[in-house]
């Protein structure tokens, strides 16, 4: 049965030492996400993504620049969904709060690619290979 309803979410593909982050909800711990969320009534999309980073991580977005929209089913609600993505540094040290169950880095070639939602792992991820973002620059930790 096709449905009419897509839905609209804004979201963040925060990078550092050729890591990308991710994050899992309470309600699907096993499912890794972009960090980001549905916006609010009057809300642009750079003000959604700074409350929802603010809420989940409790940090901030810095020098956002938009990397694109894609499409894909939403892996929980299960439902077309269309995703703006942003790249951004962070400002703090993200640690999950509100609906969030944990946070990763992912260097989009390693365990976590199989648990990623549909279009992380479909879009976002080959996007981020491609620029080549995403891969070993240096140590982590």
């Amino acid at each position: 049965m096709a449905s009419d309803r897509v839905m609209h979410v804004v979201a963040v593909a925060a990078v550092q030492r050729g890591r990308l982050l991710v994050v899992s909800k309470k309600a699907a711990p096993e499912v890794f996400y972009l960090p980001g969320g549905k916006p609010e009534t009057g809300e642009s999309p750079e003000e959604t993504l700074a409350r929802e980073l603010r809420e989940e991580l409790g940090v901030a977005p810095l020098e956002t620049s938009l990397l694109g929209e894609v499409e894909d089913m939403a892996a929980l609600e299960r439902v077309p969904m269309r995703m703006t993505v942003f790249t951004a540094r962070l400002a703090g040290s993200p640690k999950p709060a509100a609906e969030l169950a944990a946070l990763a880095w992912t260097d989009g070639c390693d365990g976590y690619v199989p648990r990623l939602a549909p279009a992380v792992r479909n879009h976002v991820v080959p996007l981020l290979l491609q620029r080549g973002a995403l891969g070993r620059r240096g140590s982590i930790g």
